[in-house]
């Protein structure tokens, strides 16, 4: 099970399939796994990276608190989405035939033991090894008494004045609970200037204020969370009376937006009146200290309609991400991984004039270990050259202050014509894109925002020069989002391209986004809804055909997310045919893999280091000829029905072989960073053992740019 593909397809070690058997039922909900529980475990792989002493210390750190950012995410959107189902009744509508209700209660029995885990790893194993290091994290009964006087300082000058206390009275109902804000329920003692007896009272931690405050303090890097100088001097915002208890609380709400996009007129306008909502949705979790009286968790439950199931009593604060600001405030460069310099290929690094070198061939770049660079350059190039008269583009999502959306702008203002295609649904960045949207359109830039019922997920660039008597179209189709920061942390695949075919069907896109019209048939690449779900289904099914006839047999695949129906059964049947299949699948899985007789041909592996694995690339042996693609998409149903996706040929057989290489064979020889997933859903961590240890990421890192 352990061996590697070589590039011909062979796979010594690995068992031919069983043939002649019945027709298998392929539909049985025990052939997959649950998708929430799925993403569960993705999560618990993201926090043992907190575990592993091989990672430095605030990389560690930093692993616990996305894990923890990672699961409010799941409880906005996932299990929101579930409690939704539970209270319509509605029945299972998923491959793994469980019921919302049997979802919900797997998901709390596994979500409350992962909390568990992660403030043991916090409080036994990271807060230790931060203070070897002269790093704490300390509470208010630890202060000295200096530093404590320095704190109540700080409290008076700078928190107490934007305070806000609610006491519960008739007057004064409980107030409206900002999703994941911080709280304070606080339990009081005596009479105020009124004579109000009021024994309980609500006090809102403004997001304005920093959560971790840094203390003076000589040699030690020494911190305090905003949570704990709050709760030891609640006292001063309720003069006269006394404080008896002061629980921290946070609650978790429904963060889904919906949108009739065919009842609206604007959608940009719709969105932008949702997005408020977001802050007051239905609430899906509690989290409170684990020493908070119980009455008081009690009362709290009852205020949010939730049940004890969505009660997580935390051995720490009740919002562990904030912890994350530790990693920029203590500038150590051991506790960090080191620093490194982005490849650019050589052709580039010789000649800047990007659009220049892909006159004569195409380039191709592996974000992070090559720059990105390159992609900002072909904007800025496209801006200022009098000869293009043309930008189009596709932004999912960007950074604020994105290189790539100035040299638009700067475009638009030189008086080309730039059209961008803004997806405003992109989740948790709706806010960020109807800014986007709005500036480039200030800007002189034509903005379209894809087509209703369909989110533009496509990672298209389009530059349109005229050089002599013709049009020449530059191209640029990536696997990740024009986002310089995250182009820095996630693996991705740019490839540009002026190869003629490829620039007409990206050119026959944007028409086909921007207006109306019959898709049309594209010489080249594979578009959803249209065309790349049926392609994949049969590539599969032909190396399944070929399996059966005796002749060499592979697919490679590498992605985010599997759980697509007919593909997950088309693999099955290619497996049964004795096709060798390797899935490289960073998070959701719902595929088994290793089921005698259906699924023993298929390996799936999740990798999960240094960067965040993030790119899309297929694979098929194809009889030879070995057919790579790279993709926008991951084999999800939404991905595959409901999304613009691209998948786009790697045809040249230099680069088609150095994808095969970096992308997918040096993964499958990690031994050191890759989960193996097994038949009953779990994961198990590969080891070297005396094998040489290949961690697929450092390669890369270290390996000489093409």
């Amino acid at each position: 099970m352990s061996s590697s593909p070589d590039h011909n397809g062979r796979n010594a070690g690995r068992a031919p399939a069983k043939r002649g058997a019945a027709q298998t039922d392929l539909e049985r909900p025990g052939l997959y796994i649950n998708r929430e529980l799925s993403l569960l475990q993705f999560q618990r792989r993201v926090l043992a990276q907190a575990q592993d002493p091989a990672t430095p210390l605030l990389e560690r750190l930093r692993f616990l608190t996305i894990a923890s950012t990672n699961l409010d995410e799941l409880f906005e959107v996932r299990v929101a989405g579930l409690m939704e189902q539970e209270r319509l009744e509605m029945a299972s509508v998923t491959s793994d035939g469980l019921t919302p209700v049997e979802v919900l209660q797997a998901f709390s029995e596994q979500a409350h033991a992962l909390v568990a885990e992660q403030y043991r790893i916090l409080n036994e194993i990271l807060l230790p090894a931060l203070a070897s290091e002269h790093i704490r994290i300390r509470s208010a009964g630890e202060l000295g008494a200096e530093q404590a006087k320095w704190a109540r300082r700080y409290f008076m000058r700078e928190v107490l004045p934007v305070l806000t206390p609610v006491a519960l009275d008739p007057a004064h109902p409980f107030p409206r609970i900002i999703n994941k804000s911080l709280n304070f329920m606080v339990r009081l003692e005596g009479a105020d200037a009124f004579g109000r007896t009021s024994d309980l009272a609500v006090i809102h931690a403004p997001r304005s204020l920093p959560r971790l405050i840094a203390l003076p303090g000589g040699r030690w890097h020494d911190f305090v969370l905003l949570s704990q100088v709050i709760e030891a001097h609640a006292g001063e915002a309720f003069p006269g009376m006394s404080v008896i208890e002061c629980h921290p609380f946070r609650v978790t709400r429904n963060s889904d937006l919906w949108v009739d996009e065919e009842e609206v007129d604007d959608l940009l306008r719709a969105l932008e009146g949702q997005l408020p909502r977001r802050n007051y949705g239905a609430a899906v979790r509690l989290e409170v200290r684990r020493d908070c009286a119980p009455e008081i968790s009690e009362f709290l439950l009852e205020e949010f309609e939730l049940s004890s199931r969505d009660l997580y009593l935390v051995d720490g604060p009740v919002n562990l991400h904030r912890l994350a600001a530790v990693y920029d405030l203590v500038q150590n460069a051991e506790l960090k991984y080191r620093p490194f310099s982005p490849r650019v290929p050589p052709p580039l690094a010789a000649e800047r004039d990007v659009m220049d070198v892909l006159r004569h061939r195409d380039i191709l770049l592996h974000h992070p270990f090559d720059s990105f660079v390159p992609v900002v350059d072909l904007v800025r190039q496209a801006a200022s050259d009098p000869h293009v008269l043309a930008i189009k583009q596709t932004l999912y999502r960007t950074d604020a202050a994105s290189p790539i959306v100035e040299g638009l702008i700067d475009a638009a203002g030189a008086g080309k014509e730039v059209t961008v295609i803004v997806e405003l649904r992109a989740r948790f960045d709706e806010a960020a894109n109807i800014d986007l949207a709005t500036r480039l359109q200030e800007a002189g830039v034509n903005v379209v925002y894809g087509v209703v019922g369909y989110k533009a997920h496509a990672k298209m660039l389009l530059v349109v020069r005229r050089e002599g008597r013709r049009l020449r179209r530059y191209v640029q189709l990536g696997t990740g989002n024009y986002h310089t920061r995250t182009a820095k942390a996630y693996t991705d695949l740019s490839y540009l391209t002026s190869a003629p075919d490829i620039g007409e069907d990206i050119h026959r896109l944007f028409l086909q986004l921007t207006g109306l019209g019959k898709a049309t048939r594209l010489k080249k690449l594979l578009q959803s809804p249209f065309t790349l779900h049926k392609r994949l289904v049969r590539l599969i099914e032909q190396e399944a055909e070929r399996a059966r006839r005796g002749e060499q047999a592979r697919i490679i695949a590498k992605m985010n997310h599997l759980s697509e129906p007919r593909l997950m059964r088309a693999l099955y049947r290619a497996s049964e045919a004795g096709v060798r299949i390797d899935l490289i699948v960073r998070t959701v899985c719902s595929l088994r893999p290793g089921i005698s007789g259906i699924s023993d041909n298929i390996r799936v592996r999740s990798i999960v280091g240094r960067f965040l694995e993030h790119s899309r690339v297929y694979y098929f042996y194809a009889g030879g000829d070995e057919l790579v693609f790279g993709s926008s998409a991951d084999w999800l149903e939404r991905n595959m029905l409901r999304r613009v996706e691209v998948a786009f040929p790697i045809e040249d057989p230099e680069l088609k072989a150095r994808v095969l290489q970096d992308l997918l064979l040096t993964y499958l020889e990690d031994n050191t960073h890759t989960w193996a997933l097994e038949a009953d859903g779990s994961y198990r961590r590969l080891s070297p053992g005396s094998r040489r240890a290949h961690e697929a990421q450092r390669e890369l890192l270290t390996r000489g740019s093409r």
